[in-house]
């Protein structure tokens, strides 16, 4: 039987992918470091096996799935090479896995993943559906129709895809560790405009997609006029958010969401697009969109006492503000507060003005420690850098997260694409 041994099975992607496999009656296991993530809970319920990092996992039995962000010097890579045992990266994995499937990748600087977990939750009610989220959730079936799963812009991974279909959301700069300016992550958007098969959902909203070209038809959607799809009559409350949409100005459906702030709405018109594309019943749409619980660390809530606390995965100033609205739209009389660990020193030095500017929207701004990644530890700037461009920010500790209870009846934000989970964690047991 075939095994397959996961080079940091708890990355988001890999974790993922293992759980597609397993599914699909595959022998699955994996390693990565000691310290826990929320990604290994779903690994544990399937019973996957997972080791500590050791060039002794390696037996010549095992085919080897490498996780991104491991280099070839990496002892089990290399143990695996020196037995001549197969030895496939992430991506290239993925992009031979989907040519079984309709496949349909999500893609955009932002909303990838709410967008994937969206679109697959809607399929699913319609077609046997196996999905890849980025947010360590997947699910797999060898008999499914469709495969939709999360395509990660960063170092041009997802030239490594042909899918059918792809969603673009947006194009904006981000990864300055890799992308040199806007015009890069452009290129490489455009790049793989030319590598889908059957059509592209775009937002038609944003710029940079406008002027995408391909070989296949290009739908546009969005809040303007001129887009193929266009949702208008948009009504937000506190428990969501309603909209009608119209195909080139011919009125389709009116359709409820869960989700709040625009960038929901958009997620949503995306999905509805690609679904009418492949001639999914309108009800079915409507019905499964008015039922999603949304995914892991993006707009995650939990009422303790008069608070309401939100773990959220923005990490970019783009996406703070549209957490911040988010949450002002749910809870318009209660005072925002964010508490943000900045991710990487180079996307913090990189847009140091921007996120003062969109952190500037809470009421109260509280920032942790720079979460340096695994590519980079240290840098020249220091969180006093930010915190010197906010006029309501202080700084707050893992140690001492005590002064967050002074904010009663109030939303606490926590932010950050690092482990930001553990300053949550620690104010939890303050209050317990």
């Amino acid at each position: 039987m075939t095994v397959y041994h996961f080079v940091g099975i708890k990355g988001t992607g890999m974790s993922s992918l293992a759980q597609v496999l397993h599914d699909m009656k595959f022998e699955v296991q994996g390693s990565d470091v000691e310290k826990r993530f929320f990604t290994q809970k779903p690994l544990e319920e399937r019973g996957i096996q997972i080791l500590p990092f050791s060039k002794d996992n390696i037996t010549s039995d095992l085919i080897v799935i490498a996780g991104n962000a491991f280099p070839d010097t990496h002892e089990e890579i290399q143990a695996a090479t020196e037995l001549g045992i197969p030895v496939i990266r992430y991506h290239r994995f993925l992009g031979d896995f989907m040519q079984k499937y309709t496949s349909i990748g999500v893609t955009g600087s932002h909303g990838k993943t709410s967008t994937t977990g969206l679109l697959a939750h809607v399929m699913q009610g319609a077609e046997p559906t196996s999905y890849l989220i980025g947010d360590g959730s997947g699910q797999g079936a060898e008999n499914n129709k469709y495969f939709v799963f999360e395509a990660c812009e960063y170092r041009r991974h997802f030239l490594s895809y042909h899918p059918d279909y792809a969603i673009m959301t947006n194009i904006d700069f981000d990864h300055p560790d890799y992308f040199a300016n806007v015009e890069d992550v452009f290129s490489a958007f455009q790049e793989m405009a030319l590598q889908v098969k059957k059509g592209i959902i775009a937002c038609g909203d944003d710029e940079h997609l406008q002027s995408i070209h391909a070989n296949v038809p290009v739908v546009f959607y969005g809040f303007a006029e001129d887009n193929d799809f266009q949702a208008r009559n948009v009504n937000k409350t506190t428990e969501g958010s309603t909209f009608d949409v119209f195909v080139r100005n011919n009125f389709y459906a009116t359709f409820q969401i869960t989700g709040y702030g625009d960038h929901n709405v958009l997620n949503a018109l995306a999905v509805i697009a690609l679904c009418q594309y492949e001639n999914i019943d309108v009800t079915v749409i409507q019905e499964r969109l008015s039922t999603f619980q949304g995914v892991k660390r993006r707009f995650s809530e939990k009422k303790i006492g008069d608070q309401i606390l939100i773990d959220d995965y923005a990490h970019h100033p783009t996406e703070i503000n549209a957490t911040i609205e988010a949450a002002r739209q749910k809870y318009p009389d209660r005072e925002i507060v964010a508490v943000f660990q900045p991710h990487t020193f180079t996307r913090t030095q990189t847009f140091l003005s921007e996120f003062a500017s969109s952190l500037s929207h809470a009421d109260k701004v509280y920032l942790c420690d720079i979460f340096g990644s695994a590519r980079e530890n240290h840098g020249k700037l220091s969180i006093n850098d930010l915190q010197e461009k906010i006029g309501n920010a202080s700084l707050i500790d893992e140690a001492d997260t005590a002064v967050l209870k002074h904010h009663e009846n109030s939303v606490l934000i926590f932010m950050g694409a690092g482990d930001i989970q553990k300053f949550q964690e620690a104010y939890e047991n303050v209050l317990v």
